[in-house]
């Protein structure tokens, strides 16, 4: 990653291992990663950022890599995630940053401006569009919406099953969910998009297909890092991200009419299937201040790594119009 370096940081009652570069001083850009993910996801983005004269921190968050995994599923709800990036950023004696995040990354750094709104300078977010508070628990608005049908965020929310089943093979996992997260037209594509919801006990790596061939985006030196990492972690931290959905949404009540007065932007992928189930028309709502959405043609879920020319472009465009 160029001149970056890499360190464990006391925040919030854990430790953290951070990818640092740029310097000391300069406007600080947080990079939070998704799920299963790491530090190592924003490996494009971050010699650029620090290049273009910003102070980046990028995260292993807790639950993963070389962070701290604590056991209790609710160490992980949206008031830890995100007080754990403001403790980075008062270990380098930043008074405010711009947050940017993607997949579930995503989510800590749209609730960063309700929850901690003196610390936010700007807000971009990668796959996942601001959402509004919704009426009911989210594990019960999912209910409704899947019904009998297979849908990965409910899967996810047993302990222990997701966890076997990811766990068992993290190679398979990890080759499978890199290889298969984007949206096809062709037959083959289609009969997936169908396996993924079609009601039965097939559990969620099971259903993805087997890629022919790892994507141009990733080397086989890269998937092994994350192999790896996994390997030696397990997959448990990310998924109690998941567990607190509802835990979110009930200690978040007051938040319900809150906006986002600081500078956001949205990218997406065309491709992206997490888009299907998380409209983007809420911004007009969710987002008083300025607010631009940059759609990239054809690209899936993953975005930093399958496009990051395009991903650097949009963000460095971004940050030129925020005021630390």
């Amino acid at each position: 990653m160029g001149a970056s370096t890499e360190r464990l940081v006391d925040a919030n009652g854990v430790q953290l291992r951070v990818v640092e570069a740029g310097d000391r001083g300069a406007p600080v850009v947080v990079l939070c990663h998704g799920f299963p993910e790491l530090a190592f996801s924003w490996r494009h983005q971050i010699p650029v950022l620090a290049e273009a004269g910003y102070h980046v921190l990028a995260p292993d968050q807790r639950g993963y890599g070389g962070s701290s995994r604590p056991e209790p599923i609710e160490a992980y709800d949206i008031h830890h995630l995100t007080g754990d990036i403001v403790g980075l950023l008062d270990d380098v004696g930043a008074d405010k940053a711009v947050w940017i995040g993607h997949d579930w990354g995503s989510v800590v750094v749209w609730n960063a401006p309700l929850l901690h709104p003196d610390r936010v300078a700007g807000v971009a977010s990668l796959s996942v569009p601001v959402v509004t508070r919704s009426r009911k628990p989210p594990t019960q608005a999912f209910r409704d919406i899947f019904g009998d049908n297979f849908f990965y965020i409910l899967y996810f929310q047993e302990p222990g099953v997701a966890d076997a089943e990811l766990d068992a093979d993290p190679a398979r996992t990890m080759r499978r969910m890199m290889g298969s997260l984007k949206l096809t037209d062709d037959p083959d594509g289609q009969r997936a998009g169908l396996r993924m919801v079609a009601p039965g006990p097939e559990g969620f790596i099971e259903r993805l297909p087997e890629p022919d061939g790892l994507p141009s985006w990733i080397s086989q030196d890269e998937l092994d890092y994350y192999v790896s990492e996994f390997s030696r972690t397990g997959f448990t931290g990310g998924l109690n991200w998941y567990r607190n959905f509802d835990r979110n949404w009930e200690t978040t009540s007051e938040l319900a009419d809150s906006t986002i007065s600081v500078p956001c932007l949205f990218i997406g992928g065309t491709g992206d299937p997490v888009l299907g189930f998380t409209p983007r028309d809420r911004a007009a709502r969710a987002i008083t201040g300025p607010y631009r959405e940059v759609m990239i043609e054809g690209a899936g879920h993953w975005l930093q790594q399958e496009r990051p020319d395009e991903i650097n472009a949009a963000l460095l465009e971004y940050l030129k119009g925020v005021d630390w």
